[in-house]
């Protein structure tokens, strides 16, 4: 029986990786504090701070697979010192957030990295995470790069915000839509890519992004999905900043809008992953579940992302009286 190792495990793709390793047969370990929930049914959670010394003594013998989604380099370097020997094959999920350039569409695996500067900033982490896991682990890693990672469940709210907020209906304030595009994977098929990638002993460096959607056809599947007959009040970008709307994700943010020149960022050649057997559901597969599981947590619920309804109300209120001087 094979034996995987996931160092976490317990929170949102973690999980559903240590899912689908359970469901293909294997003895599957989670090493997480557990404090974002708990491993799936028939996994074991080993109760472990990656932070303090000695982390690691509650795991015993070989692995043959070991898949890391941490980004700080004090653990992932703490996890390769305690375990690369004993692991065949091991898995880094990394992020396209490692290129330097996010202006040129259909970059691929071998774009510039970002050279790190500041290990507080997520793509520095990723990218001497990426470099210690390879001098470690030489020919016997993969590096997983997703993109945008949607589907039901997800804690960032970045793509749910969209089929909730049209569920809702009324006017919907949105950013201009021309060169435009919306790329993800969904979780369950960046999980299932995972488990499998590992089986097969895949390594090497890999975009694991979906297909590049235009915003307008992403919208086109929203509205259809959540039934929306109200009006999209699209405006363009100096003025959604003049109003304090921010890009991509956060607090008082349109999800997913990012600037024209970060076209690139959502527009990244996923050939490779394609061609080592990646799936990517269809757009309104995606939409339906996310929409499915935004009714059951709440539709008005606070979130990590977006506006909320005062927000978004005060805003369009600001965007009408300007068309009207």
């Amino acid at each position: 029986m094979r034996r995987i190792l996931v160092l976490g495990g317990t929170g949102w793709l973690g999980r559903e990786i240590a899912r689908r390793a359970r469901d293909s047969g294997a003895e599957v370990v989670c090493l997480a504090r557990g404090e974002s929930g708990s491993a799936p049914d028939g996994a074991r959670l080993v109760r472990a701070d990656r932070s303090r010394a000695g982390a690691y003594d509650g795991l015993g013998g070989e692995w043959d697979e070991v898949v890391e989604l941490a980004s700080e380099p004090q653990l992932v370097e703490s996890a390769l010192d305690a375990l690369a020997a004993h692991a065949a094959h091991w898995t880094l999920v990394s992020t396209v957030s490692v290129y330097a350039d996010n202006s040129t569409p259909g970059a691929d695996e071998t774009a510039q990295l970002v050279e790190p500067q500041n290990l507080a900033e997520y793509p520095d982490a990723k990218v001497v995470a990426e470099r210690a896991s390879a001098a470690k682990l030489g020919d016997r890693l993969l590096i997983a790069r997703p993109g945008l990672i949607a589907g039901a469940g997800d804690p960032s709210d970045r793509l749910g915000y969209w089929p909730a907020r049209l569920h809702r209906g009324g006017s919907v304030l949105a950013p201009t839509m021309s060169q435009r595009f919306v790329q993800f994977i969904d979780v369950e098929d960046l999980a299932d890519w995972i488990v499998r990638a590992g089986e097969a002993g895949l390594t090497g460096e890999f975009n694991a992004v979906g297909e590049a959607h235009t915003m307008d056809d992403f919208f086109r599947a929203a509205r259809s999905v959540a039934g929306f007959d109200g009006e999209l009040i699209a405006v363009d970008d100096d003025e959604l900043l003049d109003l304090d709307v921010h890009y991509w994700a956060g607090p008082r943010s349109l999800p997913l809008w990012l600037p024209l020149e970060a076209a690139g960022f959502a527009q990244r050649d996923g050939s490779a992953f394609a061609a080592a057997g990646g799936r990517s559901r269809p757009l309104a597969d995606t939409l339906t579940r996310v929409l499915t599981d935004e009714i059951s947590r709440g539709i008005d619920r606070p979130r990590r992302s977006g506006l909320t309804s005062r927000e978004e109300q005060v805003v369009l209120a600001a965007v009408r009286r300007l068309s009207e001087e």
